[in-house]
């Protein structure tokens, strides 16, 4: 059954491969969403993981922001509105993963790098003044469960200039039970294809996304929009602001999106 899991992942990776390759470049902007939502949907299935949304609203124009589990996020947020992500640039060069990245709109970002973070920025604000759904993972990195990192403040700027609201998530993965499930963690020096094999073997798992309250930006500073979304994404969660490690001001530097081992799509 694990062999031809895999096997059944790995011929969707090539079908996701040949769809952006012959048929992206035929098919307008709704066209190409509704592929990525119906791969990404199969994606998780393959994986065995069922996605639950909470009370899901319209989605409208803003900046979609959630915490960072796994390298599955994109994908159960893709699942219900196919978005374009911000992600390190290590992650351009995944095999099969990081051409699809690319080839679905991800916005790749140098880290240190202030003259790539004006750039990615500058894109931000257009991509949002054009109604295109964006989004970016705060954090920075991937925390496990239980947890909720500070948020990066930088790329909040966006939304401010932009005019647009920030549309914060909650996301977590649990098993039958409810518990949070270990197996959706990739944290450490967990490698892609480490994650991938457990999450496979894995039985159970359901993904619940929880849409909360738009936060508006008129009038806000980019750190102030940093703290309260992190403020109302721990409640979303359930989690105890002050009980949660780290703890601190939100950091005033450009994110990454995606596994930082520090410490690896879309």
């Amino acid at each position: 059954m694990f062999v031809f899991r895999l096997l059944r992942l790995i011929a969707h990776l090539f079908k996701g491969m040949a769809v952006c390759a012959f048929l992206f470049p035929l098919t307008g902007k709704k066209g190409q969403e509704a592929h990525i939502r119906r791969w990404s949907r199969k994606l998780l299935r393959i994986c065995g993981i069922s996605v639950e949304i909470d009370s899901p609203l319209p989605l409208q124009r803003s900046l979609l922001v959630s915490n960072h589990v796994s390298w599955l996020d994109i994908f159960v947020v893709n699942s219900l509105q196919p978005c374009r992500f911000v992600a390190k640039s290590e992650i351009r060069g995944w095999p099969l993963i990081g051409w699809l990245c690319a080839k679905t709109g991800t916005i790749f970002i140098s880290r240190g790098k202030a003259s790539d973070v004006r750039r990615i920025f500058k894109g931000l604000v257009e991509s949002i003044e054009k109604d295109e759904h964006v989004a970016f993972f705060p954090e920075g990195t991937t925390a496990a469960q239980g947890t909720l990192l500070p948020f990066h403040a930088n790329l909040f700027e966006a939304a401010i200039d932009a005019g647009a609201p920030v549309q914060p998530y909650a996301l977590r993965y649990v098993d039958a039970a409810g518990k949070l499930h270990g197996a959706a963690d990739f944290i450490g020096n967990m490698s892609i294809a480490e994650s991938i094999l457990t999450i496979l073997k894995a039985r159970g798992m359901r993904a619940q996304l929880k849409q909360l309250p738009l936060i508006s930006t008129e009038g806000a500073h980019r750190r102030d929009l940093a703290r309260t979304s992190r403020e109302v994404i721990a409640t979303g969660l359930g989690y105890a602001l002050e009980s949660l490690s780290p703890a601190g001001a939100p950091a005033d530097t450009a994110p990454g999106t995606a596994h930082d081992p520090q410490v690896a799509p879309h």
